[in-house]
């Protein structure tokens, strides 16, 4: 038996999330959460392939907070196996020997649930790398879960044990602490995002959202790509000043970014009845990095007819005139793919001073303690800190 937090099917409880929780979040964390403290059945182990794993780290990520406040679309009803145990940012180490990883490695996981931990022949996607975008997700030996801590069969990161498949396994190289080792599978994503983006050389580049997602990203496109000019939208004061220490050419708070964009690139402003301004011109790409409705509109009202707009964060609703209007090409970018070498390529960046440095402010929690948990994730901006999470074998 093992200690988890579960999230179970409650309609009243999600319907109080959604109407209330973003006007104050607490209730998120108390009577309005459906989730639950519980004692339960370790995952068990029934394929060649698979391993349990002891979990260190597991971080709270956007799409945790969003499932639980009910603002995540019905449409990820269809990709997810209730009750669950979320969690899909671990560190761990393996109990037991899975292929060429002995136990006791310590490993950090890919959570999409693909054609081979599901025991499928590859789809399409799957047999070209692109993992993250596999056509069978509800299939195979496994109840439907887009990932770990989504999937009831799995377990996840907020219990202290889960299983998990070799493909989706990346040893944590030696130095790194769990603090480090936590960023990489948000970093991983980030790698992913700045490759998806298409950025050419010298483009003017727009990051609406500086929480873990927007600087992880800034981060990417700076290494990664031939981004110029980098523009960073961020609430706080510490966001501000880790965006530039990340690779911002600079950071505007979110009332200013018309006016910096229409005097870094010429563009026209246009002062639409009862509707908020936007820019004929204005930069090349914009990244999304929030997903709620007024970063969504930030970034398509701040793009040059032609451009691309990338989704990062989950997006909720927007007015989508200016997609129309102004031929923009909206993208989406969903966790990493294999193609890309995104954890190679995340332990590099992770590697580096900055990110050494960010890795300290990760703040971690028992799961009992998990009603502060989720209210620090909640004000995990304001309060300046870039990663919270849950260490299930602690006890303080």
């Amino acid at each position: 038996m093992m200690l988890a937090l579960e999230m179970f099917r409650s309609v009243s409880r999600t319907m109080a999330g959604r109407a209330i929780g973003g006007r104050v979040p607490g209730v998120l964390s108390g009577f309005a959460a459906p989730l639950r403290l519980v004692t339960i059945e370790e995952p068990r182990v029934a394929r060649p392939g698979w391993a349990r794993l002891r979990t260190r780290l597991s971080g709270i990520c956007g799409s945790d907070l969003g499932a639980l406040s009910g603002r995540t679309s019905l449409y990820f009803s269809a990709v997810v196996s209730l009750p669950f145990v979320p969690g899909h940012e671990v560190v761990a180490e393996l109990v037991d020997d899975c292929e060429d990883l002995p136990a006791g490695t310590r490993v950090v996981i890919d959570p999409v649930l693909a054609c081979a931990a599901r025991g499928v022949e590859p789809c399409d996607a799957c047999a070209g790398g692109a993992t993250n975008r596999c056509a069978r997700i509800t299939v195979g030996h496994l109840s439907p879960g887009l990932q770990t801590g989504f999937c009831h069969d799995t377990g996840g990161g907020w219990g202290q044990q889960l299983v998990a498949h070799r493909s989706q396994l990346h040893p944590v190289p030696e130095g790194f602490s769990d603090e480090q080792a936590i960023l990489l599978e948000p970093v991983a994503c980030a790698v992913h995002t700045a490759l998806r983006a298409g950025i050419r050389g010298g483009d003017r580049v727009l990051v609406s959202g500086a929480g873990s997602v927007g600087l992880f990203a800034t981060l990417a496109l700076r290494e990664l790509t031939d981004a110029g000019e980098i523009i960073v939208v961020a609430k706080h004061a510490h966001q501000r000043e880790l965006a530039r220490e990340l690779g911002a050419t600079e950071v505007v708070a979110p009332g200013e970014v018309m006016r910096r964009v229409r005097r870094s690139t010429g563009a026209f402003q246009l002062e639409p009845e009862l509707s908020s301004p936007y820019l004929l011109g204005g930069v090349d790409v914009a990244i999304d990095a929030v997903g709620s409705r007024q970063s969504l509109e930030t970034s398509l009202q701040s793009t040059r007819a032609g451009g691309r707009v990338v989704l990062s964060g989950m997006p909720g609703s927007a007015d989508l005139s200016a997609a129309w209007f102004r031929e923009l090409e909206v993208v989406g970018t969903y966790a990493s793919a294999r193609a890309d070498d995104a954890f190679a390529r995340a332990t590099e960046l992770v590697a580096t001073g900055a990110v050494q440095q960010l890795a300290k402010s990760v703040a971690a929690y028992p799961l009992h303690r998990w009603r502060e948990a989720l209210d620090h994730a909640h004000s995990a901006g304001r309060l300046g800190t870039v990663k919270v999470a849950f260490s299930p074998g602690s006890t303080s």
